[in-house]
């Protein structure tokens, strides 16, 4: 239960002079492509302790990754250097192993067809009832960000409604509401645990809004886009019960 996600590479869009040298020239490509993928990402129950130290510190502090109980902090702690080239690696590595764990089940059409989620017959809505969305920019802006949602896993579901678009593990998750200039999400999640390091999130516990959640986020271009999905996946891996940094 004392388990969290760790980011290797930092969260923090100002990185110490320490992960720039490690990333290399082309750091913030790097981070902003790699940070939440898998070769990323590891467990550690130090992770207030690891906050954004260099590799280095982290693999070699007391309780650091070369100390870690687990396999999969193995692999890291044999590496002398944390940079696109050893993210990509661990990924690809992850991943093989993952699909031997966790293998596709055979099943036959008609299991299949009977696990398919049920259309709600309740809903009527469609895009096409949210006028903002007709024209760009913001019609590109919602098509990349809601691409962005439904691969953050398998479970996501999306609900058109009058009011609002909601996006589904559990229960709601994130919830659009088309503006003229911008998106207004909503995140579930409250406003105390959301990680902001850009301070862009708003406290909406005391006002009406519509949507379900603490916290509110606006949203007006694609560039606003992966710092957006970060905020959005705190919120589905707290409903999950995953844990977050």
């Amino acid at each position: 239960d004392e388990y969290t996600i760790e980011h290797i590479m930092p969260q923090n869009e100002n990185l110490s002079s320490q992960w720039k040298a490690e990333l290399g020239p082309d750091w913030e490509r790097i981070q902003k492509t790699y940070l939440h993928t898998l070769g990323n990402l590891t467990l550690t129950g130090y992770n207030s302790e690891y906050s954004d130290r260099p590799f280095g510190e982290k693999r070699n502090m007391k309780g650091g990754f070369a100390e870690s109980p687990l396999k999969l902090n193995k692999d890291v702690s044999n590496q002398e250097r944390w940079n696109e080239i050893t993210i990509k690696n661990r990924a690809e590595s992850l991943a093989e192993q993952a699909t031997k764990v966790w293998m596709i089940p055979i099943l036959d059409v008609k299991t299949l067809d009977s696990d398919k989620p049920k259309k709600s017959s309740e809903s009527t809505y469609t895009l096409e009832d949210y006028p903002f969305l007709a024209n760009d920019p913001l019609k590109s802006v919602f098509a990349e960000l809601r691409k962005q949602i439904l691969i953050l896993d398998p479970c996501v579901t999306e609900e058109i409604l009058k009011l609002y678009i909601a996006y589904k593990a559990e229960t709601n998750f994130v919830d659009i509401v088309p503006q003229a200039k911008r998106l207004r999400l909503s995140l579930n999640i409250e406003y105390s645990e959301i990680n902001d390091p850009k301070g862009i999130c708003k406290d909406v516990s005391a006002l009406g809004r519509w949507g379900n959640g603490d916290v509110e986020v606006g949203l007006s271009s694609i560039d606003e886009i992966p710092y957006a999905i970060g905020l959005i996946r705190q919120a589905f891996e707290k409903q999950m019960g995953n844990g977050m940094e």
